[in-house]
């Protein structure tokens, strides 16, 4: 009698015990096949994205300097990779990509650990974000991007930043500041990404935030920080060969498809858009900064030609998974000629010295195509992820303001760590007579 009271008596609590009991976890989802197909892209587009920064940046930088500081710039772009690549190996990936918080990863992959049980497979990003490729590529796909963002800052300082100084800023920067903006935005647990004050996540389908503007006001503080080259305003620093700039600035153009079309992370419609909007919004750009150049000073340039180019490039970055042809050609455009505008009018009327527009063309064009974004979004292209409209307009423009703000206040203090250790510029003798010859003993003949 007392056993069936018992029995009577749990099974009238166990409603209330299975109510107050924690619910269990959703399980992760089923890891996908992989794809050869998709493997084999994104190899490609990972050697293509390498080679926008060696050789392509390294050529376009290094046209628009003076002779005498061509091989220093050369090297900047070629030590960056090295340096770049060891600390991302070592934490950069993980603190990246790994679920730690919203903020930053964890060091789950530090020194890659735990990567061998899926070099021949595919996987889970973070725990559930499906990929049909190796984790392997993956890593080195976003590696190519961690190496090309503070490649980009060096434009700003070209021609006057000690080369010690370079190395220990960059590799400070590529893990305090890089790792923890591509945590936020693209990781699967980040808080950008996911969305805030109810606003939906923020669009940034290959880097115009956690790259360009990320980079561009890193630049600005830079340029700030370490003062005008000697003799500017008054000495000629024309270029000393275009020609390496433009070389440059096609393989920028070329390598560009491995970055946005990459970024689909498979071989599918929706790189396809990504590459076709591309190629738009770049000509666009040219001929939008061509024919503003023209009709304010006289002459369309070939280095203004270039650098519209790359301003259609830089501006497409976020908008290139999300957009349409027509959007495209308005990202373009709106690119070409703002850009013209800030990497002139904008420099000079306020004075400061970013050598090679690091921030006039990534900057103010990441700025303008993160924006552009939530204006012009196509919603069943991104699956829902990103569409036009207002919430997704005010996301775009949290995601700016909180890049600007927290690269531009750690790139500050970075420099002034950096300066305490080593200094952050060279002698003022040592500018004029070259940093080819002072820094690295070489020199063009």
């Amino acid at each position: 009698m007392k056993r069936s009271r018992l029995a009577w008596g749990a099974a009238g609590l166990l409603p209330a015990l299975l109510a107050a009991a924690p619910a269990f976890a959703a399980a992760p989802p089923p890891i996908p096949k992989l794809s050869p197909g998709d493997t084999a892209w994104m190899l490609t587009s990972t050697a293509l994205v390498l080679m926008m920064t060696i050789p392509g940046l390294a050529l376009f930088y290094a046209g628009m300097v003076r002779k005498k500081n061509i091989l220093a710039t050369m090297m900047q772009s070629f030590m960056i990779c090295c340096l770049v690549t060891v600390a991302w190996t070592v934490a950069g990936y993980s603190l990246a990509f790994t679920n730690g918080n919203p903020y930053i990863g964890d060091f789950s992959r530090f020194m890659l650990s735990g990567m061998e049980k899926n070099w021949d497979k595919a996987f889970l990003l973070g725990g559930s974000v499906p990929q049909t490729i190796p984790e392997s590529v993956f890593m080195m796909f976003q590696m190519t991007f961690a190496i090309i963002t503070p490649a980009l800052i060096a434009g700003a300082f070209a021609d006057r930043m000690k080369f010690s100084a370079m190395c220990i800023f960059m590799t400070l920067w590529s893990l305090l500041v890089y790792a923890p903006i591509a945590h936020w935005v693209w990781s699967s647990d980040g808080w950008l990404g996911a969305g805030v004050f109810g606003l939906p996540g923020a669009a940034d389908f290959a880097g115009g935030t956690v790259v360009h503007i990320n980079a561009g006001i890193a630049g600005l503080v830079c340029a700030l920080v370490l003062g005008k080259r000697v003799g500017y305003g008054q000495d000629n620093m024309a270029p000393y060969n275009v020609s390496y700039a433009v070389i440059g600035a096609s393989l920028l153009w070329v390598g560009w498809f491995g970055f946005n079309a990459g970024s689909a992370v498979a071989s599918n419609g929706r790189a396809g858009m990504a590459m076709a909007v591309t190629q738009i919004a770049t000509a666009a750009a040219a001929l939008a900064w061509t024919f503003a150049e023209w009709g304010s000073k006289g002459k369309p340039s070939v280095l203004g030609a270039a650098s519209g180019a790359v301003a259609g490039l830089v501006a497409i970055t976020p908008a290139s998974g999300f957009v349409l042809p027509g959007g495209a050609l308005i990202i373009g455009v709106a690119a070409g000629v703002i850009c013209f505008w800030s990497a002139t009018s904008l420099k000079h009327l306020l004075g400061y010295d970013d050598s090679l527009d690091a921030f006039g063309v990534h900057g103010v064009g990441g700025i303008v195509g993160a924006l552009l974004t939530g204006v012009l979004a196509y919603g069943p292209l991104s699956g829902g992820a990103a569409k036009a409209g207002l919430p997704q307009f005010e996301s775009q423009a949290v995601a700016v303001l909180t890049t600007l703000i927290y690269s531009g206040v750690m790139t500050f203090i970075l420099l002034m760590v950096t300066k305490a250790l080593v200094g952050l510029r060279v002698g003022e003798e040592e500018e004029r007579e070259g940093l080819d010859l002072v820094l690295h003993g070489e020199q063009i003949f």
